[in-house]
């Protein structure tokens, strides 16, 4: 039995002034608020609704809202108000039906008493509220969307939150010595939250910036918000007219933040920038957040011909000169005062990455200066931060005890039609299951629209037909994502195909590069402009990241398939064999769907 009500009410005078006449709930006792007319809504929480009503309407802040919607329990205490209202405007930015008007003063995943409780009484009230018409989808529809994903409105962990505060102070205090110091950098491994904490500092920045008063009030709402301490007339005038710009050198990430900020209040799709319009910009910016840093360019050579030229064009207008020694690095100093850096040595999958060597002085300086902030609480992979640390030890060809990760489900499997009716199965049940695999097999089906790339034990699928926002595409569960279509990228379930440009030497007890396995072009050439040749061991180290970064992508769970026979016998002391694992109820209903021969006991067991 719900404990909970929602009720509505006009916006105006009259309706607001009586409300303590109706339930003296309204003025001492916490409750959560929506203000909304067809297209914006705002979220609040206070002790005294009626009063942050009242307050809202005297101050014009609100103009234009119509309609109030109040929630009340009599088990809410201030912990559980202030959590249902981060829910709310969690999932309101993600679900996009309205414009959200709220500023980004800081919503932190906190604990608190019965907080498990009160969380499935939330999902009760999304519910409703989705009856009544303020969502158009369901939780797992937003849980599953980029936008959801990648909102500035995220709950930031107790340590982001502490990064992202040291981040700001610096920042505000430096304001008067600027470049002065070297550029802050945040670390972290995969799936702990890089990209979200760099939209969040963005959105952050620029809602102190064009803050009204309104938004300075002390007396209004976002009082307990970790960041309302910001929210100064003097913090905005520093940030007036704050030019700033983030830099995603990925394709496929920088068009979906693209659109994540062009939803979003405040932010322009514009800000997004990739290197090259970056460093051929006529404007300097005040600010520079580069995410997936990692992958900014040395001088190499390019994808395109016309990328090879504007890389030319760019150093020549920037320092005179198209010195080698140019790197797309030097590009972010030139046209910013102050950089904000992210990054994972770890994730670098290509030669013409910038070296280890480069970041190691950067992240040496940063530590100097007290700009240094590591990331280490995993919010992707359920198996934690032990999960991670096991798929990189095995590729490195270490030898970690054989483990399973309790919430997180890992297999091995011999038959790639299995493997991928598996992932179907997943995708069915959860969402956003995809097969994605190392460059090991020819493009063909660039040339030839029906042939297929990868064919194995007599099953073949192509490869990513798009490269922007590939997870998402209408046919992306019948193909096979790269790399490039999945770096920065969450899924619920991956099935991961290891090529043979991975192999093991039962000799040297290692795993070894297949240089004639390997397929992608950019991933291997020598570079002839600054004397380097890439030997089979520099190139192990870019394709075995390659499979880190892939092995690591899933939120629930990593299935393997390995093509090199002794690397498969190698796996299979660290991953338990598919064959093993007795099939869920979802995956034989879903074999059955497709007409696909099981014992009906098996169902019935399962049931």
């Amino acid at each position: 039995m719900t404990s909970f009500e929602i009720r509505a009410y006009p916006f105006d005078k009259k309706a607001v002034e009586v409300l303590p006449d109706s339930d003296q709930r309204y003025s001492n006792w916490p409750a959560v608020y929506t203000l909304r007319n067809q297209g914006s809504i705002y979220v609040g929480e206070s002790g005294n609704v009626a009063g942050r009503l009242r307050q809202h309407l005297a101050s014009g802040f609100k103009d234009g809202l119509q309609h109030v919607q109040i929630v009340l329990d009599d088990t809410f205490n201030k912990s559980a108000a202030l959590d249902l209202e981060a829910f709310l405007i969690q999932y309101l930015s993600g679900d996009s039906k309205y414009s959200l008007l709220n500023r980004n003063k800081g919503i932190v995943d906190g604990d608190y008493y019965n907080k498990d409780e009160y969380r499935q009484t939330f999902r009760q009230i999304f519910d409703e509220l989705r009856e009544q018409g303020l969502f158009e989808r369901t939780l797992p529809e937003i849980e599953n969307d980029d936008l959801f994903k990648l909102s500035p409105f995220k709950a930031l962990t107790p340590e982001q939150s502490l990064a992202v505060e040291s981040i700001l102070r610096g920042f505000l205090e430096e304001g008067a010595r600027p470049g002065t110091q070297g550029p802050i950098v945040v670390q972290g491994d995969p799936g702990t939250g890089k990209t979200v904490v760099a939209v969040y500092l963005m959105k952050l920045l620029i809602d102190i910036a064009t803050a009204g008063d309104a938004d300075l009030d002390t007396s209004m709402d976002d009082n307990d918000a970790r960041f309302a301490e910001f929210f100064t007339a003097k913090n905005r005038e520093k940030l007036a007219n704050l030019s700033i710009g983030l830099v995603i050198p990925q394709q496929s990430l920088r068009a979906t933040v693209e659109e994540v900020f062009k939803k979003t209040p405040y932010l322009e799709g514009s800000m997004v920038l990739d290197p090259f319009s970056t460093g051929a910009a006529e404007q300097h910016f005040d600010v520079l957040v580069v995410d997936e840093a990692h992958r900014l360019n040395r001088r190499a050579n390019q994808p395109s011909a016309m990328q090879n030229t504007r890389f030319a064009q760019i150093n020549h207008k920037l320092f005179g000169n198209d010195d080698s020694a140019h790197t797309q690095w030097d590009w972010i100093k030139a046209k910013s005062t102050h950089q904000i850096l992210f990054l994972d040595r770890a994730q670098s999958v290509r030669p013409a990455d910038l070296p280890a060597s480069t970041w190691d002085e950067v992240v040496s300086v940063a530590r100097e200066q007290s700009r240094h902030h590591r990331l280490h609480s995993q919010l992707r992979v359920r198996g934690g931060r032990g999960y991670i640390e096991y798929v990189r030890a095995i590729l490195r060809s270490e030898a970690p005890r054989p483990q399973g990760f309790p919430g997180y489900e890992i297999a091995m499997f011999s038959d790639f039609r299995e493997m991928h009716e598996k992932i179907r199965a997943k995708d069915a049940e959860h969402g956003l299951s995809r097969l994605v695999a190392g460059y090991a097999w020819k493009w063909v089906s660039k040339k030839d629209s029906e042939a297929k790339d990868i064919e194995l034990d007599g099953y073949g699928l192509q490869w990513n037909r798009t490269a922007k926002d590939w997870i998402n595409s209408k046919t992306s569960l019948n193909e096979v994502g790269s790399i490039h279509t999945v770096q920065g990228y969450d899924l619920n379930y991956a099935g991961v195909l290891i090529g043979p440009d991975l192999r093991y030497d039962e000799v040297q007890q290692r795993i070894v590069f297949s240089r004639d396995n390997y397929f992608d072009t950019k991933g291997k050439e020598n570079n002839p402009r600054l004397g380097i040749t890439y030997s089979d061991e520099d190139l192990l180290e870019y394709v075995t990241n390659i499979y880190s970064v892939l092995l690591t992508r899933a939120i629930r769970g990593t299935y393997v398939y390995v093509c090199d026979p002794p690397l498969r016998r190698h796996f299979s002391k660290f991953f338990v064999s598919a064959e093993s694992v007795a099939p869920s109820r979802a995956d034989l209903v879903h074999r059955r769907n497709l007409d696909i021969s099981h014992p009906v006991s098996q169902l019935q067991e399962a049931e």
